[in-house]
C-alpha cells in the first residue's frame, strides 16, 4: 500500500522533481482517504485549508447560478489535483467540489503546502503550472460560451469524453441532464441536439451511452 501510495505522488506532475527520499518525506504530511459518490469537499465561502490530490475516480467542481442552475466548471479525473486556487488566492473557495464516483484521495494540508512551496522552487513552479493550465481551461470553455454554438460545444465535448474514456467510440455513463450541466445549458436544448446528430448520422443513444458513428463528422462540426 506504501509503495503503491509513493508510486502515486511520484506520478503526479507537480512532484515530479521531488527524489525518491523527498517523496518518501512527503508520505508523511500526507492522509489517504476514500469517499462515497455524492461527497460534498467543500462550498463557496469554505476557507481553504487542504490540498485534494486525486488517486481514483472523478470530481466535479461546479458552480449553482442564483436561479438554481448547476455549471460544471470541470471534471476531473485521476492524478488531478484541487482545492489549490483558494490556498494561493484569498483563502476561500468559488465552486462547489463534489465526488462523481467512488475517490480515493491523499490530502495535504495549506500549512504543509506552504511550506513545501517555499522548500522546493521546483514544486512551486509545477504548482503554477498546474493553475495555469486551470485558468487556460477556464478561458477556453469561456470563449466557447461566446463564440460557438450548442452543437459545436456539444460535439467537442463528446469527443473529449470519448478521449477520456481511452479512445473510445462512445461515451459510457452520463445522463442528457449531465451534459448541459457541463455546457451550462438546458437538459432539453441537449436532448433535441443530441436527436439531431442522431438524425444526421453522427451518433447513435442508448441509456447513458452515446455512440460515435462518425467522429470525422463530429470534429469539422465542434470547430465551426
Amino acid at each position: 500500500m506504501k509503495e503503491n501510495k509513493l508510486t502515486y505522488l511520484s506520478n503526479i506532475q507537480i512532484f515530479r522533481d521531488l527524489t525518491p527520499n523527498e517523496l518518501v518525506a512527503m508520505d508523511r504530511q500526507l492522509t489517504m482517504s476514500t469517499c462515497v459518490p455524492g461527497k460534498i469537499f467543500y462550498m463557496p465561502e469554505d476557507s481553504g485549508e487542504v490540498l485534494f490530490l486525486l488517486k481514483k475516480g472523478r470530481v466535479q467542481l461546479y458552480r449553482i447560478a442564483a436561479n438554481g442552475k448547476k455549471l460544471v466548471v470541470a471534471t476531473l479525473g485521476a492524478g488531478a489535483m484541487f482545492g489549490e486556487m483558494s490556498l494561493v488566492g484569498q483563502g476561500m473557495h468559488n465552486t462547489f467540489a463534489e465526488a462523481v464516483d467512488e475517490c480515493v484521495l491523499c490530502v495535504m494540508s495549506r500549512a504543509d503546502v506552504e511550506r513545501l512551496l517555499q522548500e522546493k522552487p521546483d514544486v512551486a513552479f509545477r504548482f503554477l503550472e498546474a493553475m495555469g493550465a486551470r485558468v487556460r481551461e477556464l478561458e477556453a470553455r469561456l470563449e466557447d460560451v461566446a463564440f460557438k454554438s450548442i452543437p459545436a460545444r456539444l460535439a467537442a465535448l463528446l469527443s473529449q469524453l470519448a478521449d477520456e474514456q481511452g479512445g473510445q467510440m462512445q461515451v459510457i455513463g452520463y445522463t442528457h441532464q449531465d451534459l448541459s450541466e457541463m455546457l451550462g445549458t438546458y437538459r432539453e436544448t441537449i436532448t433535441q441536439t443530441l436527436n439531431e446528430f442522431k438524425a444526421d448520422g453522427l451518433i447513435e443513444t442508448g441509456r447513458k451511452r452515446i455512440r460515435l458513428r462518425d467522429r470525422a463528422r463530429l470534429q469539422q462540426l465542434a470547430e465551426m
